[in-house]
C-alpha cells in the first residue's frame, strides 16, 4: 500500500532563533520510500543535518529575524496493507542476558520515573506471565487508565502524573507504559511518528504526530500502542529515544511560536 505522510508547520519569528528539528521519516524505512521526505523551509534558510545517539536524522536553522517560517514535506512510503502482527519470539530475557543497548532503556528518565512507578507496576504486574503477556497487560491497563483528552494536554505531564490524573493524549499513555515496563525489568524506547486511519471507520479526528513505544523481547524490539491497543495499518516511525524528550519534533532556543499545524497520512499514489 503506498502511503503518504507530510505536514506543514508555520512558525512566527520576531528574532533569529537557533532551532533543533527532528521531521523526517526513520532511516529504517529507507527500503519503503518511493518519494523521499526532503524538507522544505520558506523562506530558504541554510541547514545543517546530522543523526543522533539513538539514530535519528536532526535538522539545525536558524529562524528568520521577524516574520513567518514554514517547514514542510511530504513523502510517499510503500507500507504493509494489513494490520501489523505480533512477533513470534514473546520470551523476556534476564536482565543480565540482555544486549548493552538495551540497558538505557531499563532506567527512568525525565518523563518516566521508574522509582516512583516500581512498587505500583510489581503490584499490578508481578503476577502475569513474563514476555508478551505483561506488556500487553501493561497496554490494556493504560488504555483503561487514561481517559484520552486533547483539552487537557500538557507537554510537562510525566507519567507518574498521568498515573495520577488518569487524563492525557498519546504520549502520556506511552510515557506510563515504557515506565511500568522498565519497573518490571523490561526495556522500553518511546516512539513518534505517522499513525494512519486505515481500516477505521469514520468519524475521523484531524490528523496528528503519535506516539507509541517498542518493548525488547526474544531478541528484537516490538511495537506496542497503548492508546490505540489495537493492530493498525500503516504506522511509520520518526524517532525513537528514552522518552519524549529525545524525539522532539521542534525545539526552538528562544521566542518561535507555532501558529500553523497539519499533518497527512493517507493512502496516495
Amino acid at each position: 500500500m503506498n502511503l503518504r505522510v507530510g505536514f506543514e508547520l508555520v512558525f512566527s519569528c520576531s528574532q533569529p532563533i537557533p532551532m533543533l528539528l527532528m521531521l523526517n521519516t526513520h532511516s529504517s524505512h529507507v527500503d519503503d520510500v518511493i518519494e523521499p521526505d526532503r524538507l522544505q523551509i520558506d523562506p530558504p534558510i541554510p541547514l545543517t543535518q546530522y543523526h543522533d545517539s539513538f539514530g535519528n536524522l536532526c535538522s539545525r536553522l536558524i529562524t528568520p529575524s521577524y516574520g513567518y517560517l514554514t517547514l514542510s514535506t511530504e513523502a510517499l512510503l510503500n507500507v504493509p496493507d494489513r494490520p501489523e502482527e505480533p512477533a513470534a519470539e514473546n520470551y523476556q530475557s534476564p536482565v543480565e542476558h540482555l544486549p548493552d543497548e538495551c540497558m538505557q532503556f531499563l532506567l527512568g528518565s525525565r518523563y518516566c520515573e521508574t522509582d516512583l512507578l516500581s512498587n505500583t507496576a510489581w503490584a499490578l504486574f508481578g503476577g502475569t506471565p513474563q514476555g508478551r503477556p505483561r506488556v500487553q497487560a501493561i497496554c490494556d491497563y493504560v488504555h483503561r487508565h487514561i481517559a484520552f483528552d486533547y483539552q487537557q494536554a500538557r507537554p510537562t505531564r510525566t507519567a507518574h502524573e498521568a498515573y495520577q490524573e488518569r487524563v492525557g493524549v498519546c504520549r502520556d499513555y506511552a510515557h506510563l507504559a515504557v515506565a511500568l515496563c522498565r519497573a518490571t525489568n523490561i526495556p522500553a524506547r518511546y516512539c513518534s511518528g505517522y499513525i494512519s486511519d486505515v481500516g477505521l471507520p469514520p468519524p475521523y479526528a484531524p490528523m496528528d504526530f503519535c506516539a507509541w513505544f517498542e518493548a525488547y523481547l526474544g531478541d528484537r524490539w516490538q511495537t506496542f500502542d497503548p492508546r490505540n491497543n489495537a493492530p493498525r495499518t500503516g504506522r511509520v516511525l520518526m524517532a525513537r529515544g528514552r522518552d519524549a524528550t529525545d524525539v522532539a519534533l521542534s525545539n526552538a532556543f528562544g521566542p518561535a511560536v507555532l501558529v500553523k499545524f497539519k499533518v497527512v497520512c493517507e493512502p496516495g499514489g
